[in-house]
């Protein structure tokens, strides 16, 4: 069966700093016409720096549209140029923790909301870490948290940690460090 609906026409409605927003029409299998909302969207990056004790460096930051503070792995938006995607881990866990580290591993890739947006956000673990200064965008305020790796795995389990690209990272982690 085909599955793959046919873009018609493409209209932006608004182009902002970091998103875009365009409604199409589409022709589903069935021929039929339907209409999408996009929001386009340069992607991310989510590193989740371990070290060498089995600790994960988190920051806490107020997230606007939840009006609330969530604990989140570093993690950042990828330049509109296509910058590269591990350039864009070392700089934002640069940026937000201060760290650099010797390896990183990429633990793929995820679509946070395929239903409306297309954002891709790149997985890293980052391992070998030593550590600076944090250098924060000027309107960038978080506070940074050490947390053990089973302790993040207990919080992703019991709802403290709601954030979805943090959870997937911290529980591929988990996997991995199984084997």
């Amino acid at each position: 069966m085909n599955l793959e609906e046919k873009t018609l026409t493409q209209e932006y409605r608004f182009r902002g700093r970091i998103i875009n927003l365009r409604t199409d029409t589409a022709e589903l299998p069935n021929g039929t016409v339907a209409g999408r909302e996009v929001v386009e969207h340069p992607g991310g990056v989510c590193v989740a720096p371990l070290t060498d004790t089995g600790e994960l460096l988190f920051v806490r930051q107020f997230r606007y549209p939840y009006q609330e503070v969530l604990l989140e792995l570093p993690a950042g938006k990828r330049d509109r140029n296509g910058e590269d995607p591990l350039e864009c881990g070392r700089r934002e866990l640069l940026e937000e923790t201060g760290a650099t580290a010797i390896r990183y591993r990429s633990l793929g890739q995820v679509y946070p909301s395929p239903g409306y947006c297309d954002e891709v956000i790149h997985l890293y673990l980052a391992e070998g870490l030593s550590f600076g200064e944090a250098q924060p965008d000027e309107d960038e305020f978080v506070e940074v948290e050490r947390i053990p790796l089973d302790r993040a795995v207990a919080m992703v389990m019991n709802g403290e940690i709601t954030d979805a690209k943090t959870q997937i990272a911290v529980l591929k982690i988990a996997q991995l460090s199984q084997k």
